[in-house]
């Protein structure tokens, strides 16, 4: 009864019914150590006791949804909390139930604020499978439709491996891409621009992403025209690239907004965008979202902030990111079918090549995607031409579980590599 488009991981599809820690069982009573977290949502990983505490302390009260029409004192809270972490001057969180939704609303901000439907993406994208984050999304596979309510022109991706910026140093590289900016502005655009919505790192796309201060230097260009920068955090937020806490950090530079989702909740429908007051407050007429901060979401996210500071997961993700990084950093070396690890923290992404140059190998990418799930072990998909595995586990993840998934891998890999392209 479900759509085909659909889709549904493995030959053998998998039935999750239970977790614990970083992992989970499925319906034949077989475990796993999750290295996607459910799409890295599960940030905290499966059956945490604080969070559990504060689902079920709220559940207890009868309530679990108002409205945003009467006060909801949990939301409240971590409105101040997210408003505080996330660097913007005098900001404002309006939250929502999805990543996507999280970007439409935001879209909707900047595009109020500017009076304009020009909105800059990057190619290679995604952004969300509503109307108008479907019209931004620079990644053909996930674009349901050629429709869309705004005008929208494309930067180039930070691909390394091809395209027209591939093989440049990072000063280049930035130099190139900057000047590409300019000159969509210029020749595709009428000047008054509404934003440029950018990833930290592509989530989709495969974990791509350009150089440190890449973003700086498309702000100056922005600021020449007034447009307004808007950093998508639904994957790279809460400290998973381990260096800091949001992505846009690594870039010297801050967002006019910044939206969020997927960990902040752990499993729970929760997401938001923060925004400078001025751009969020030029949304004409009354607006709000039904199921967006309800009591029993904003209780769960209060509680899944609270434990992710106090443990300081952002320095977990750093260092037991290295360790993984490292090992994958081997295979290259080692496999030619590998052709690219990238990523940081822990969001990390191995892309798989024929053999000899960078033609994507999507039948290697899917032996070794089934072989992890016959050792043991779950990571994603992705990439452009879906020959990228996704590794984005819970940001609890330790030493010796990272070991253990890390042997798995490059097993997988290695057994593929023997093997061959089949005859």
């Amino acid at each position: 009864m479900l759509p085909s488009w659909l889709p549904l991981y493995y030959d053998e599809p998998l039935e999750i019914v239970s977790g614990s820690g970083r992992r989970v069982t499925d319906a034949q009573g077989r475990s796993y150590l999750d290295f996607f977290g459910g799409v890295l949502t599960n940030m905290l990983g499966y059956d945490i006791p604080e969070v559990r505490e504060a689902i079920e302390r709220q559940l207890r009260t009868g309530v679990v949804h108002t409205s945003t029409l009467y006060l909801i004192r949990a939301q409240v809270e971590l409105a101040e909390k997210i408003a505080r972490l996330s660097g913007i001057p005098d900001p404002r969180v309006f939250f929502t139930t999805s990543g996507s939704e999280a970007n439409e609303a935001a879209l909707m901000f900047a595009t109020n604020y500017r009076r304009s439907n020009q909105i800059l993406a990057i190619r290679n994208s995604y952004h969300g499978r509503t109307y108008a984050t479907m019209g931004i999304t620079g990644n053909r596979g996930w674009s349901a439709s050629g429709l869309s309510p705004l005008n929208v022109s494309y930067l180039h991706s930070g691909d390394r491996l091809r395209g027209l910026l591939a093989g440049l140093d990072d000063e280049r590289h930035i130099e190139a891409a900057a000047a590409d900016l300019r000159e969509v502005v210029a020749t595709t655009t009428s000047g008054t621009v509404a934003a440029l919505i950018a990833e930290p790192m592509q989530g989709v796309g495969g974990f791509v992403h350009g150089p440190d201060g890449l973003f700086s230097a498309y702000r100056k260009v922005l600021d020449e025209y007034g447009v307004l920068f808007i950093s998508d955090e639904v994957q790279t937020g809460w400290g998973r690239t381990g260096e800091h806490f949001w992505g846009y950090q690594a870039h010297g530079i801050v967002p006019d907004l910044l939206t969020f989702a997927k960990g902040i909740g752990n499993g729970l429908a929760l997401a938001g965008v923060v925004g400078r007051a001025e751009i969020v407050e030029s949304v004409q007429g009354i607006s709000f979202s039904t199921f967006g901060g309800n009591p029993l979401s904003t209780a769960g996210g209060n509680a899944v902030l609270d434990y992710l500071l106090a443990h300081d997961l952002q320095a977990n993700a750093r260092e037991v990111g290295r360790l993984l990084r490292d090992g994958l950093d081997e295979a290259v070396r080692r496999y030619p079918i590998v052709g690219d690890v990238r990523g940081r923290g822990l969001m990390l992404a191995v892309e798989f090549v024929q053999p000899g140059g960078t033609e994507p190998n999507g039948y290697a990418t899917t032996r070794v995607f089934e072989e992890c799930r016959r050792g043991g072990l779950l990571v994603g998909k992705g990439g452009l031409y879906g020959n990228a595995l996704r590794i984005g586990p819970p940001l609890t993840l330790s030493a010796e579980e990272a070991r253990e998934g890390l042997e798995i891998l490059t097993t997988a890999i290695a057994a593929v590599d023997r093997e061959g392209a089949p005859a």
